[in-house]
């Protein structure tokens, strides 16, 4: 089966441009973070159009084959490691986007983005969107 985990860029990216629009469009089951939707929401909030951006989310997020993780113990876990590991090595990354890895590995899925720090994660599967 194939699965995606969309970081927040993704989604922004394949709204805007259609990037990404193969992965997504392909996949059996795209997950995504409440993280991933706080960000989003942010940034609508500074845009003009907060009111069509999250009926365009709203919309995304029914789609039978989307599927939005929790935040549980277990990403909790997950993410002490991460941070932990990332901190002993002096490589910090932004804190939301450690918790968006933890529900990654967590659902065992593929993040999409084209956020470069992700690589300092080597256990992360991670898609750029160069990539074929």
């Amino acid at each position: 089966m194939k699965t995606v985990f969309l970081d927040t860029n993704a989604y922004s990216d394949w709204v805007r441009s259609g990037r990404w629009a193969a992965e997504i469009l392909t996949a059996e089951e795209v997950w995504i973070s409440p993280v991933v939707l706080g960000e989003l929401r942010v940034g609508f909030l500074g845009g003009g159009r907060t009111q069509e951006n999250e009926a365009l989310l709203q919309s995304f997020l029914q789609s039978p084959q989307v599927h939005l993780c929790s935040i549980g113990d277990e990403t909790s876990k997950l993410y002490a490691e991460l941070k932990h590991d990332l901190d002993k090595r002096g490589s910090p990354l932004p804190v939301n986007d450690i918790w968006i890895a933890a529900s990654c590995l967590e659902q065992g899925n593929t993040l999409l983005t084209r956020d470069c720090h992700f690589e300092k994660l080597p256990q992360l599967r991670v898609r750029w969107p160069d990539e074929g």
